[in-house]
């Protein structure tokens, strides 16, 4: 057998060892962390079922044969894709192997001795040879000075070797561990985490079960029976805003808690951000708007639905959109409806808020009948109205107190509420990535900025002295004069 052959030949295991020593080099580890981000890219291009399930299906309404090509991609399902969890498996494994060893053999070399002194130090960088008539006072003025400015002494037939810098490996390592703590603290919120949102009314109450939540997800080794039973009320709703700019600069939620449930209530407050925290879950406030309250009667007077209907804001001045269903009624009714806190008008905008306080409050309607299409079995969002199959009657600008007589009933104005968006994360591994998000950046600045270098100084008839900048890092050379100006006896180096 030829040595190609053998070159060729190496068996599976020396198959296995390869694959692993390309795994575990920090060329791939580079480029699968830059897959990653790449492979990150679709998940802010595209909605995630997860997150905004009405836009996911808003796709296969306008193009149903893409939408399921997009799909079958995960493309809509980024993070949990087989394709990024493979790259983010393979690049924890390739941190691993590659940063495990390094640590090791970097914890064994702390405590050596530099290198021994080379024999031909006029190869080395600002090598220079100093006159002295006393070799031993010279040695021990060398050793001193190295001493003193922090260096690790290694004194060997009749020379120094002297390093320091060790820190720089140190923050390097510590820059790539913390890579891993990362991947960990994202991976345990993947598998152990829990996310889930809910809009709430001012004086509606929140118990902790998956049918309160508007959307929930869970990671992938949770479930249904791991949330922490508590329940909340919004009993008040604070929002204080710049009367020049309408700009928001405090808002305050007030809860009534129980934890557990049926304990007593503890009132606590919510801000944006000082969280309400029950171990590694957190309750935060997302967002705020307006419910209109309105009253709908029937033909004969009845009262069908009295209550408020949560409104979303579509500016910063909370000119808020939303529909008002009313199934029971016949035939079906429905109102699509503009919530102005402080109405203006004008020729170009129409009405619209100018302001996000309640000063000067009216509710614009347009009025439907036919079928709300709530039956079909098809979903549909709470605050739209579907109006293929339905026909205006009317359009209407509602003051406090106004009642709009649409043919079929009637709908009063009577007031409004605030609510607020509250969501609750469990992240059991957030508090690892902000570890080693803090412990990355001071590792990055301890190894860009810590100067690693050797010295060395060899004494005979006259004294001969070298150094090596092993970072790059400018400053040997001066160390080197001053070196230099003690070994000679300059008056600079006295004084």
């Amino acid at each position: 057998m030829t040595n190609t052959e053998n070159s060729i030949d190496i068996g599976v295991v020396g198959l296995l060892r390869w694959a692993w020593r390309q795994l575990t080099s920090m060329r791939t580890a580079l480029i699968l962390l830059m897959l990653l981000g790449v492979a990150a890219i679709p998940g802010s291009l595209f909605p995630q079922r997860s997150q905004e399930p009405q836009k996911v299906d808003q796709y296969f309404a306008n193009d149903p044969t893409l939408a399921h090509w997009m799909d079958r991609l995960r493309l809509f399902n980024v993070y949990a894709s087989p394709w990024f969890s493979a790259i983010y498996l393979l690049l924890f494994i390739s941190l691993i192997g590659c940063v495990l060893p390094r640590t090791f053999t970097h914890l064994r070399a702390i405590g050596k001795k530099p290198p021994l002194t080379p024999k031909n130090l006029d190869r080395m960088e600002g090598h220079r040879i100093i006159a002295s008539a006393d070799a031993a006072a010279s040695f021990e003025l060398a050793r001193k000075w190295l001493k003193k400015n922090r260096y690790r002494l290694r004194i060997q037939d009749g020379s120094i070797s002297a390093e320091k810098g060790y820190l720089r490996e140190t923050g390097n390592l510590m820059f790539h561990l913390s890579l891993i703590l990362i991947l960990v603290g994202v991976a345990l919120g993947s598998l152990f985490g829990m996310k889930g949102e809910t809009i709430l009314n001012v004086g509606d109450r929140f118990i902790n079960t998956p049918t309160s939540y508007d959307t929930i997800t869970y990671g992938k080794f949770q479930g249904q029976g791991t949330l922490i039973p508590f329940a909340l009320t919004a009993t008040d709703f604070a929002a204080k805003y710049d009367p020049i700019t309408g700009q928001p600069t405090d808002y305050t939620l007030t809860t009534s808690v129980e934890n557990p449930i049926g304990s007593t209530p503890k009132k606590i407050i919510i801000k944006v951000n000082k969280p309400l925290t029950y171990g590694s879950t957190k309750i935060y406030l997302q967002a705020n708007g307006y419910s209109p309250i309105v009253t709908i009667r029937d033909k004969t007077g009845a009262v069908v639905f009295n209550g408020p209907t949560i409104f979303l804001p579509q500016d910063a001045d909370l000119t808020s959109v939303g529909a008002i269903k009313e199934p029971d009624m016949t035939p079906q009714i429905g109102f699509i409806g503009t919530f102005l806190p402080t109405a203006q008008m004008n020729m170009k905008r129409g009405g619209f808020s100018s302001y996000p306080e309640v000063l000067n409050p009216e509710l614009l309607l347009s009025a439907w009948k036919g079928n709300l299409g709530l039956d079909s079995g098809t979903p549909q969002s709470v605050y739209q109205l579907n109006t293929a199959a339905m026909k205006e009657i009317g359009i209407k600008a509602l003051l406090l107190g106004d009642t709009y007589n649409f043919g079929e009933g009637s709908i009063t104005f009577t007031g409004w509420k605030s609510w607020v968006n509250l969501q609750i994360v469990e992240d059991p591994g957030k508090m690892y990535a902000l570890f080693g998000a803090i412990f990355a950046i001071l590792g990055l600045l301890i190894s860009l900025f810590t100067r690693q270098r050797r010295i060395w100084v060899r004494v005979g008839s006259d004294i001969e002295i070298a150094g090596l900048a092993k970072n790059g890092i400018p400053g040997l050379d001066k160390e080197l004069d001053d070196l230099a100006r003690a070994l000679s006896g300059s008056k600079e180096e006295q004084k």
